[in-house]
């Protein structure tokens, strides 16, 4: 699988994750203790932006019906998710943030 790179580090902070779509996906990039990750952006309950919602720690909560994703694994913490995100592999290289899809 190919790296695709889909933004500068610089256009993501721990208050402020990026919102991507590729290939018609539409991925949630985040950091959090200089860690990247890439996640499916909508919330499997219902539509809502991922990248909208509440961070805390490694978690990110639905900002629509409170179903809590863990970051680094997609798995659902708690709440109406209905099942876990999908996650993508992550690298930085030269300031780039790439992702395998």
């Amino acid at each position: 699988m190919n790296w695709i790179s889909i933004c500068n580090v610089n256009e993501v902070a721990e208050e402020e994750p990026k919102a991507i779509e590729i290939e018609d996906k539409k991925i949630g990039v985040f950091v959090i203790e200089e860690n990247y990750f890439a996640v499916e952006n909508i919330c499997p309950h219902a539509y809502a932006l991922l990248t909208e919602g509440f961070i805390e720690g490694f978690t990110v909560e639905c900002p629509l019906h409170e179903a809590i994703f863990n970051l680094e694994t997609g798995a659902l913490e708690s709440g109406p998710g209905c099942r876990d995100l999908c996650t993508y592999p992550v690298r930085v290289e030269n300031e780039e943030i790439q992702i395998q899809l």
